[in-house]
C-alpha cells in the first residue's frame, strides 16, 4: 500500500467511524444540553481516529467486513476521548490545546469536563453492551477454537477485553505510574510497563476487538495481538520525540509539556535517536506479524510505517 493509497485508506475510514459516532452519540439538543455539548466538542475536535481504524481494519485483515465493527469502533473512540478530557485537567496534565482546540475543561469549565469524561465512558458501554453493533457468532475454528459461540457470548467478550485494557490494569494503572514518577528516575523495564498501559493497553485491544468480531482463527488473533503491542509502545516512544521536537500546528497541543513536567520519557532515558531505533524495530516487529494475513494486512503494516513516520 502506497502512502497515498493509506491517506485515502484512512480518510475513507475515518468518516466511517465519525458517521458511527454520529449516530451513536446524544445530540445537542438533549438534555442536559450543557453536557452533550461539551461531549460532542471533545469527540469532533478532531484526531486521526488511529484506534478505532485499527479495530477496522484488524477486522478486515481477519476476513470480515468494517461495518460490523463500527459499534466497536465508535465505543473505543469514546473511551479515548474521555481519557484526553481527563488527561488536560489541572490536576493531571494541565493542558490549554489538544487537537489544535482549547481543552474542554478550559471551555466548559473543570466540573463539565470531568462529567463529560464520565458521560463518554459510560456511553462506550452503553453502545458495547447493545444489540448494535450485532455481534456476530464465532466461525468453527474461531479465536481459541470457541466453536458455536453465539452472539451475546461475543459480545461480552469484547467488554470484558475493553473493559481490562481500559481500567487499572490497563490504560488507567499507566497513567497512575506516570503520575506517581514525575520528577523522579526510573529504569527501563518501569518505563516499558508505563508505555505499554497508559497507551499500549488501549491500542493492543483494538487489533484484539477486531480480530474477534471477525471470528478470527488463533494464529490470527496471536498475529494481532503481537502487532497491537508492538504498535502501541511504537506510538508512545513516538509521541515522546515529537513532544521535544513537534509543535502546536503540528500536535495540535503544547510541545515540550512532557520536559518542564520532568515526566518519564524514552528520549530522557535512552536519547532521541535510540529512541528513535526502538521505535522503527517495535514497527518491523509489528509489520512481520502481520505478514500472514497477506494482502488483507496491506493496511495494518501501512498504519505501522505510518505511525514511526509521523510528525503530528
Amino acid at each position: 500500500m502506497t502512502p497515498e493509497e493509506l491517506g485515502q485508506y484512512l480518510e475513507a475510514r475515518r468518516l466511517l467511524v465519525d458517521e458511527a459516532l454520529d449516530r451513536y452519540l446524544p445530540g445537542t439538543g438533549d438534555n442536559p444540553k450543557e453536557i452533550h455539548e461539551a461531549v460532542r466538542y471533545s469527540v469532533f475536535a478532531g484526531g486521526k481516529r488511529l484506534r478505532p481504524i485499527l479495530i477496522l481494519a484488524a477486522a478486515e485483515a481477519a476476513g470480515g467486513q468494517a461495518e460490523q465493527a463500527l459499534g466497536a469502533a465508535a465505543a473505543i473512540e469514546m473511551i479515548h476521548t474521555y481519557s484526553l478530557i481527563h488527561d488536560d485537567l489541572p490536576a493531571m496534565d494541565d493542558d490549554e490545546f489538544r487537537r489544535g482546540r482549547l481543552t474542554c475543561h478550559k471551555v466548559y469549565g473543570e466540573a463539565m469536563a470531568i462529567l463529560a469524561g464520565d458521560a463518554l465512558l459510560t456511553q462506550a458501554f452503553i453502545l458495547l453492551s447493545a444489540e448494535i453493533p450485532s455481534y456476530p457468532p464465532l466461525r468453527k475454528g474461531g479465536w481459541g477454537d470457541l466453536e458455536g459461540v453465539r452472539g451475546s457470548e461475543a459480545r461480552l467478550m469484547v467488554i470484558q477485553e475493553i473493559s481490562q485494557a481500559a481500567g487499572s490494569k490497563g490504560m488507567v494503572g499507566g497513567q497512575v505510574v506516570d503520575i506517581l514518577h514525575e520528577d523522579r528516575e526510573v529504569d527501563l523495564p518501569t518505563l516499558q510497563y508505563l508505555h505499554a498501559h497508559k497507551t499500549g493497553a488501549l491500542i493492543r485491544v483494538c487489533l484484539r476487538v477486531g480480530g474477534l468480531l471477525a471470528s478470527a482463527a488463533s494464529e490470527q488473533m496471536e498475529a494481532l495481538t503481537i502487532y497491537g503491542e508492538r504498535i502501541g509502545l511504537a506510538f508512545q516512544i513516538v509521541d515522546d520525540i515529537l513532544d521535544l521536537e513537534g509543535s502546536l500546528e503540528a500536535l495540535g497541543k503544547q510541545a515540550g509539556s512532557d520536559l518542564r513536567k520532568k515526566k518519564a520519557t524514552f528520549p530522557a532515558l535512552l536519547g532521541i535517536e535510540e529512541s528513535r531505533r526502538w521505535a522503527n524495530r517495535l514497527a518491523s516487529e509489528a509489520k512481520q506479524a502481520v505478514s500472514i494475513f497477506g494482502d488483507r494486512g496491506a493496511a495494518l503494516a501501512a498504519i505501522a510505517e505510518f505511525v514511526v513516520t509521523r510528525r503530528g
